[in-house]
């Protein structure tokens, strides 16, 4: 696709979702340690799901000293309504752990130094550069980017290294972290997995799925 025509189709989804980056159902709000830790906690479960367990948790724990020193087995109480509840307790549990001996407490703002935080990936670091810091470094490729990628045109692969290294020549750096805000809210409101809702699309008449059905 060629940055034009990918303008003009981001510039109709931005116009039909203009809150997706300040929406409330989003887990990646808050203080920056709130966004590492929620956004560690979203792998492989709903937004909603997640946020049920914010209030509970940082009630509980809340700044990385807290969760640090936290018993794992009470953690996995807290979350346990997530699944993989195990996996992600210890995640969060020794993220805080890094957060606050080898930074200080603060979250860092360099991709480099995000990565080496347990349960980080560049989606995650993606998403709290942008959140947590207000900084583009990257292109968050969750399953609803990964998905409207290939199905609008944006990109030809499932790779998600390659999908996001394809989104991030298409689009301006300024766009990059709302634009995955807004291509998540375009994928739960009307591009379903399963069923999407092309009827009622705004760009179905430019969009590959809809065009080859």
């Amino acid at each position: 696709m060629k940055k034009p025509d990918a303008a003009k189709l981001y510039s109709a989804l931005l116009k039909r979702y203009p809150d997706a980056r300040e929406s409330p159902e989003a887990v990646c709000r808050g203080t920056p340690f709130e966004v590492l830790i929620l956004t560690i906690l979203s792998a492989q479960t709903t937004d909603k799901a997640v946020l049920k367990v914010k209030k509970p948790l940082f009630s509980h724990y809340p700044t990385p000293a807290k969760l640090a020193e936290a018993d794992q087995a009470g953690v996995e109480k807290i979350i346990h309504s997530l699944g993989y509840f195990h996996a992600k307790a210890k995640n969060i549990i020794a993220a805080s752990r890094a957060v606050l001996e080898r930074f200080g407490g603060n979250v860092p703002r360099t991709m480099e130094e995000l990565l080496t935080i347990p349960g980080v990936g560049r989606k995650t670091a993606n998403i709290v550069l942008y959140h947590a810091h207000g900084m583009n470094e990257g292109i968050a490729v969750d399953t609803h980017v990964r998905r409207l990628a290939r199905r609008i045109g944006f990109s030809d692969t499932d790779n998600v290294g390659v999908i996001e290294r394809d989104l991030m020549a298409l689009f301006p750096r300024k766009s990059w972290g709302d634009l995955t805000d807004v291509l998540i809210a375009h994928g739960r409101t009307t591009c379903d997995a399963k069923k999407p809702l092309c009827e009622v699309c705004v760009i179905r008449t430019d969009c590959r799925y809809y065009l080859t059905q």
